[in-house]
């Protein structure tokens, strides 16, 4: 990824989301910073945010993000998010137009990363998710950078 400087993004990134209360509303201000500050270091994407599961544990709902009009909802069945909400693993997808579930919520977006949000008991409670324009715009090392992220977040914001 285009970033400025990994390391110090993710430093930043816990120090935006450090002094969270343990209120529901706060966390949401957290993870919406966490998108922008995302969507300011990320090069070349048209959509970073979260994916949150709601209260059935089999969907996920639309959280804060940076980018264009998003699908709401998003069933744990289908599509890169759902996969990642059912595995409890990041994916990164080349080419989304191949992927055979993808959901198209936007029809410019054409590589994409997701990396799992998980609680203090191991249990997935949302994605973030980073589209881009470009083919294969992702790397390994942008996967385990937003992994890195991923883990910030759910260690300061869900344990």
């Amino acid at each position: 990824m285009e970033l400025h400087n990994s390391e110090g993004m993710l430093e930043q990134l816990a120090a935006l989301i450090r002094d969270w209360d343990g209120s529901v509303p706060r966390r949401y201000c957290h993870l919406a910073n966490a998108s922008a500050l995302l969507a300011e270091h990320l090069g070349d994407i048209n959509w970073v945010g979260f994916y949150l599961v709601d209260d059935s544990g089999q969907n996920l709902m639309l959280g804060p993000f940076q980018g264009k009009v998003a699908c709401t909802d998003i069933p744990f069945s289908r599509g890169v998010c759902g996969l990642c909400a059912r595995t409890g693993k990041s994916v990164r997808v080349d080419d989304v137009h191949a992927f055979a579930d993808h959901i198209a919520c936007d029809s410019a977006s054409n590589s994409e990363v997701v990396a799992p949000l998980v609680d203090a008991k191991g249990r997935v409670v949302g994605v973030l998710d980073v589209d881009s324009p470009t083919l294969s715009r992702f790397t390994l090392e942008d996967q385990k950078l937003l992994d890195d992220a991923a883990k910030i977040i759910s260690q300061l914001l869900y344990s």
